[in-house]
């Protein structure tokens, strides 16, 4: 199965997801390159042509990912928004005030009215540390995570969340861009898994079955890393017989986000979660960084350059 997730087309991987403002994660020293700064003296943590990847700096930058967020998930998405998210036109809620935010800026395009750059992809982090203080990370709103928290004491979390990119830019460029910056998170803060809800357009699990019991028969977590959704939420993914699943068409019904974090070496929970609001079937990913796969985090793992 692993030999068919190959990784021709890894950079699709982040092309749909659905999963205030704090100061930035702190660098390692030992790792930190004072020259790698953008025109405005913030961190960057890499660039391809005129695409640059790097974290949120003040609230103006949070906003302008909620923006996004709310164009993708909300306007052009299947997400229903309340009366105040419509007023906004910003998705947010309580936990972006807990999370660093990464963005794609495209420093070629037209600026905003604002004379910012615009930002054309982003992703939620959130630390483990601040998810501890705070009453614990997004993702325990359907699955319960307690278990795999109390069998790797010792590890450190982060949760990935709110992907999206805008349409016209979802192209290998600027997903490679987004896990740069993944991954020089992820190393600068020495994390030692990754969690977060990927998800399904649609809510009725018995169209999704192909690809849920595909999941379900080939990718669940071993029991140390398996996270159950919620009883009151859970939803059965072994809805087809292992022998029953078409392997090829299964592939082809998942959404590239997952198919992307199966190439990587993640894992799935015990149970999907059908989110209302945004019109989903969403299933956990489990993520330890020792599984991700050599090549990589060679391919990942250097700065990136420009084109």
């Amino acid at each position: 199965m692993m030999q068919m997730l190959r990784p021709q087309n890894m950079a699709l991987a982040a092309q749909t997801a659905i999963t205030w403002f704090k100061p930035p994660f702190n660098f390692d020293p030992a790792n930190f390159n004072p020259q790698n700064l953008n025109s405005k003296g913030a961190p960057s943590l890499g660039r391809m042509g005129p695409l640059e990847v790097r974290l949120a700096q003040d609230k103006r930058d949070v906003k302008r990912a909620q923006r996004l967020r709310y164009k993708v998930f909300y306007k052009n998405g299947t997400a229903i928004a309340d009366a105040a998210t419509m007023l906004a036109r910003r998705d947010k809620d309580a936990f972006d005030k807990i999370c660093d935010h990464l963005l794609v800026v495209d420093h070629a395009a037209k600026p905003t009215l604002s004379g910012r750059q615009p930002v054309v992809g982003t992703y939620r982090l959130l630390r483990h540390e601040m998810a501890m203080k705070n009453g614990g990370f997004y993702t325990e709103n359907e699955f319960d995570l307690d278990g795999i928290l109390h069998n790797h004491p010792g590890l450190r979390f982060l949760e990935l969340g709110r992907s999206c990119v805008q349409e016209r830019y979802r192209t290998k460029r600027t997903v490679e861009l987004l896990w740069q910056g993944i991954w020089s998170y992820v190393k600068q803060n020495r994390f030692d898994v990754m969690i977060g809800c990927a998800s399904f357009e649609g809510t009725d699990p018995d169209a999704l079955a192909l690809p849920l019991s595909f999941l379900h028969h080939n990718a669940r977590a071993p029991e140390e890393w398996r996270a159950r959704a919620h009883g009151s939420r859970y939803v059965e993914m072994n809805r087809m017989p292992k022998d029953a699943i078409d392997q090829k068409a299964a592939l082809r019904a998942l959404p590239p986000l997952i198919k992307g974090y199966l190439r990587i070496g993640a894992m799935i929970g015990d149970g999907a979660v059908i989110d209302h609001q945004f019109g989903t079937t969403d299933v956990l990913i489990v993520m330890p960084v020792s599984a991700i796969g050599a090549r990589y985090i060679e391919h990942f793992g250097g700065e990136a350059k420009a084109a």
